[in-house]
C-alpha cells in the first residue's frame, strides 16, 4: 500500500472506530483528523466530500471487515445451524478481548436513516451484504431463498440486539444465549 493510500485507510479505520463508538453525529472531523495523524488539507484530499463521504468510505471498510469475520468463521461449515454458532462463538471471543467496540454500524445507521439517505443506502448495503452470507449457507441446506433471506434476517436481527445487551450488561452472555438457543429455532422452522 502506498503512503497516500495508508493515510487514506488510517483516516478510514480511525473514523470507523469513532463512529461506531460515539455516532456519525457524536464525532467531529477535527477529532478524526487529530486521531488519525493527518492533516487538514490532506483529508480534503482524500474525502473532498468532507464527512459524509467519510463515513460512507468508513461503512463499507466495516461492511468488508465484518463480511470477512463471517467467512472466516463460517468456512468449511455447511450445516447453517453450526455456522451461525461458530461466528457467535467468534463474536464472544471480540467482545471479551474488548474488539466489539459499538453496534459495527447500528449507530450510524439508526441516527442518520431519516436524514441522509446516502449514508442509510450504504448502511443497507451492509447489512444486506452480512445477511446475504447467512441466507446463502440456508439455501446450500436445501431451504427456500424466501425462507432463507427471512431466516437470515432474523438471525442478524438477534445479532445485532445481542451486541447491544452485551454492550449494556457488560456481559457475552446474550451472544452465548442465541447460540445456544439457535438450533432450537432453527428446528422448529425447518419442520414447522
Amino acid at each position: 500500500m502506498t503512503k497516500n493510500n495508508q493515510s487514506a485507510q488510517d483516516i478510514i479505520t480511525t473514523a470507523s472506530r469513532l463512529f461506531q463508538l460515539y455516532g456519525y453525529q457524536g464525532v467531529g472531523l477535527n477529532e478524526i483528523i487529530k486521531e488519525s495523524g493527518t492533516s487538514k488539507g490532506s483529508f480534503y484530499y482524500y474525502f473532498p466530500g468532507g464527512k459524509e463521504e467519510l463515513a460512507i468510505a468508513s461503512i463499507q471498510y466495516t461492511k468488508e471487515m465484518i463480511s470477512n469475520k463471517i467467512l472466516i468463521a463460517t468456512k468449511g461449515i455447511n450445516d447453517p445451524v453450526k455456522a451461525i454458532q461458530a461466528y457467535l462463538h467468534n463474536m464472544c471471543v471480540e467482545y471479551r478481548e474488548g474488539t466489539i467496540l459499538g453496534v459495527r454500524i447500528g449507530t450510524i445507521a439508526g441516527e442518520t436513516a431519516l436524514i441522509n439517505d446516502p449514508i442509510r443506502l450504504a448502511c443497507k448495503a451492509a447489512l444486506d451484504e452480512w445477511k446475504t452470507v447467512f441466507s446463502e449457507k440456508f439455501i446450500a441446506a436445501g431451504w427456500s431463498e424466501e425462507q432463507s433471506r427471512n431466516l437470515s434476517l432474523t438471525v442478524h436481527a438477534m445479532i445485532e440486539g445481542a451486541i447491544i445487551l452485551c454492550l449494556t450488561e457488560k456481559s457475552d452472555l446474550p451472544l452465548r444465549i442465541i447460540a445456544d438457543q439457535i438450533p432450537f429455532l432453527l428446528k422448529k422452522e425447518l419442520n414447522g
